[in-house]
This record gives structure tokens, C-alpha cells and sequence, in this order.
């Protein structure tokens, strides 16, 4: 590795390498890149793969975010090729650069295969959002633990299953808990409920979703005559959602961006959602919910026989009972996702209990000292680069 520049006044300079794979990772790496650059007094420079967000605080994407945004074992293999190539070229691209720190996040099936390639490359190697192996594959655990610096974890619960193989690892909070404003209210006027509809940000997603979507939401329609959607997306998806939404049994409106994502969700009665990290999102923002989640049949297939959860949606795994919902791949029909939503459009004692359990839930993902995630996470990379360099 090249040896660190310095300023007088400012400090050393680091160099950060980001890998984002999907646009979750975007809203952590900018977040990250953000907390980073309050809390070291010295340059900091950024480099990787990353999206809009990490764009608007410095990065300059190698590739774009969506040629890695591919999930499921059947959807994946079309790109094997191309992505082995991209590996490739990312490690060839990070060894000749010399950073201090490669920070990986998320998508490790993708951003920990350039991780272990670099093992005692220079660089320390850090992972924000551990794997879950809790679900399924608990050998990861050791394999991980055998290349990696450190691993950044949002759930409470991750840290004791890395460091038992000798891991360093941080819990640093739940993102979603960043920029909470409080729980919401219950919402008493149902009138002219607003449904909240969150199909994914993969293209896979929005088309097995969208379509059950529609069909749900027209068998609502009667029972609530002034029933109205919104529809948050992304970039990536949002020409298609737009195309797969011309035809909406009810008045619908698309909106593109974070902001207008907030908005939507605080101003809804109730939301309709792909399985996520939104339902943590939506657990925050106290918005009662429906889980939805269907894949590749044979994906499906060979994921139950390897992951023995009773839950998906992770403010059900947390509480240990269903707060929010589920209807998953063969239970995800218009039918019963109307059935489970109605209630919820309907009752005001029924959105009273799914906030409740979302209360226990921000408690759980909160991070303890008092600052944000971003900032523990920060604090923690800056602790591991500055070490090295002293050591």
C-alpha cells in the first residue's frame, strides 16, 4: 500500500473503496460516505461502485448500480459470466489503487466474492450488513470470519454468531431507525384510505409482484369506493412500473426519490409491500402492512428446504409472532392479500396492534450511546483504518 498523505492541519487523508450492489446499498454507502466525511478532520476520497445517492456525496461509479441488481438463484445464473468478469476487473481496479479500506455492503453473494480475492492485498476489508446466517448456511459464519477485518451488523442479535469465530463485529443500528420522525398515530379516518404500494426496486420483483397487486387491489375497490394508491419507486424500475400501471383499477400515483418515499409513507393508511428491507422502513414510520414476496418456483423450492425461519419480514423475526402479514409465494394471491389488507383498511384497533409490535421493534434496532447508525458505522471504519496505519 502506498503510504498515507497528510495535512498539517487536517490530518491523513484516507482513501475508501465502496461497493454498493442494489439500491439499499446506495442508501447505506451514502449515508456512510456522509457520517464519514463529518467525522474525520482529515481528506477523505472516495472510490467503487455505488448509485445516485453515493453520487451526490462524491462517488464516481466504475459500473452502474443496476448490472448488480439481480436476485434468486435462477435469475442470477443469465449474468454468471458477466459478473465473474466484473470481479475480476475489481480486483485487478482495487489492488492497483491501494485504498485503506474496502467497505463492501450488502449483496454478498457479488461483494464478498471481491473481498476474499483480496485477502492480504493491503486494504482492510469491512462488510456492512452481515450475511444471515441465522436463516440459512450457518457456516458462513467461519468462512467469512477466515478474510474479513471487520463486519457491520444492523441486528442486535448478529455480532456473538461472527465473533465466535474470531470476527470483529459491531452492531450499529437498523438504518431505517436513521431518520425516523416517531411513530405515527393510528389513523382514525379511513374515509378515502390512501394504499401505500411497494413492489421492490429489482425488475424481477415489480413484475411477479404487480400484477397480483392490481388484482387485489381491484377486489378492494368495491368494499372501499374511495380507496387511492401510491406508488413509490426507483430509478432503475420506475419505466416499468410506470408501463405495468397505465391500466389501475383505482386513481394511483407514481412518485420517484426518497423524499417523495417518505412522503407517500407518511400520508398513507396502510401498505401493501415486496418482503425487505422496507418492512423494517415501514415498522419505523408505525405504517401497518402487508408482506408480500413471490420468486422463481424453483428458487422457492430449494429455499425452503434450506432456510427453517418461521417468518421473513424481519419485525416478525424480532418479535418472534406475526405483527405484519405475510403472504409468500404460494399464499401471494389477489385473494389473500385483499383478505389480510382489509382489516387493516378497516379497523382501527387491528393498525393499533401492528404499531405497537412496531414500537418494540425501533427499541431492538436502535442503536445504544446515542448516534445514528451511519455514525457508529463510521466510527468503527475509522477506527480500524487509522489502527492500521498506526500499527
Amino acid at each position: 500500500m502506498t503510504g498515507p498523505s497528510t495535512d498539517e492541519e487536517t490530518g491523513p487523508s484516507l482513501h475508501v473503496f465502496l461497493i454498493a450492489g442494489e439500491p439499499s446499498g446506495d442508501v447505506l454507502g451514502a449515508r456512510l460516505m456522509a457520517a464519514l466525511k463529518r467525522r474525520h478532520d482529515g481528506q477523505i476520497r472516495f472510490s467503487g461502485i455505488g448509485g445516485p445517492l453515493m453520487a451526490t456525496e462524491g462517488l464516481k461509479s466504475l459500473y452502474p448500480l443496476e448490472d448488480f441488481a439481480v436476485m434468486g438463484l435462477l435469475e442470477v445464473l443469465p449474468h454468471v459470466m458477466q459478473i465473474r468478469k466484473k470481479i475480476q476487473a475489481l480486483v485487478a481496479r482495487i489492488s492497483a489503487d491501494s485504498p485503506d479500506v474496502l467497505v463492501t455492503i450488502d449483496a454478498p453473494g457479488f461483494s464478498l466474492r471481491v473481498s476474499r480475492q483480496l485477502k492480504g492485498q493491503g486494504p482492510k476489508l469491512v462488510h456492512y450488513v452481515a450475511p444471515s446466517v441465522w436463516a440459512w448456511k450457518p457456516w458462513r459464519a467461519r468462512d467469512i470470519a477466515g478474510f474479513l477485518d471487520c463486519l457491520l451488523t444492523l441486528l442486535p442479535f448478529e455480532p456473538p454468531l461472527f465473533e465466535l469465530h474470531g470476527l470483529k463485529s459491531v452492531f450499529v443500528g437498523h438504518p431505517a431507525v436513521e431518520a425516523r420522525s416517531g411513530i405515527a398515530a393510528p389513523t382514525t379516518d379511513t374515509t378515502d384510505p390512501l394504499l401505500c404500494l411497494l413492489p421492490g426496486s429489482r425488475r424481477g420483483e415489480v413484475r411477479r409482484l404487480l400484477p397480483v397487486f392490481r388484482l387485489a387491489v381491484a377486489r378492494l375497490s368495491s368494499d372501499f369506493p374511495g380507496l387511492t394508491c401510491v406508488l413509490p419507486s426507483v430509478p432503475g424500475v420506475v419505466d416499468l412500473v410506470r408501463a405495468e400501471t397505465q391500466d389501475w383499477p383505482v386513481p394511483l400515483r407514481v412518485v420517484e426519490g426518497a423524499e417523495e418515499k417518505r412522503e407517500a409513507i407518511a400520508t398513507s393508511t396502510v401498505a401493501l409491500a415486496a418482503s425487505g428491507t422496507v418492512a423494517v422502513e415501514l415498522a419505523v414510520a408505525g405504517l401497518p402492512a402487508v408482506i408480500a414476496y413471490r420468486i422463481n418456483p424453483l428458487t422457492a423450492a430449494i429455499a425452503k428446504r434450506l432456510i427453517k425461519l418461521r417468518f421473513v419480514s424481519l419485525p416478525n423475526i424480532l418479535l418472534d409472532r406475526e405483527v405484519q402479514p405475510e403472504r409468500l409465494q404460494w399464499d401471494c394471491t389477489p385473494e389473500a392479500l385483499a383478505d389480510a389488507l382489509r382489516p387493516l383498511l378497516s379497523d382501527q384497533q387491528a393498525r393499533a396492534r401492528q404499531q405497537e409490535g412496531y414500537r418494540e421493534v425501533v427499541k431492538m434496532l436502535t442503536p445504544p450511546g446515542g448516534l445514528t447508525p451511519s455514525e457508529q458505522a463510521a466510527d468503527s471504519l475509522l477506527s480500524l483504518a487509522l489502527s492500521a496505519r498506526g500499527s
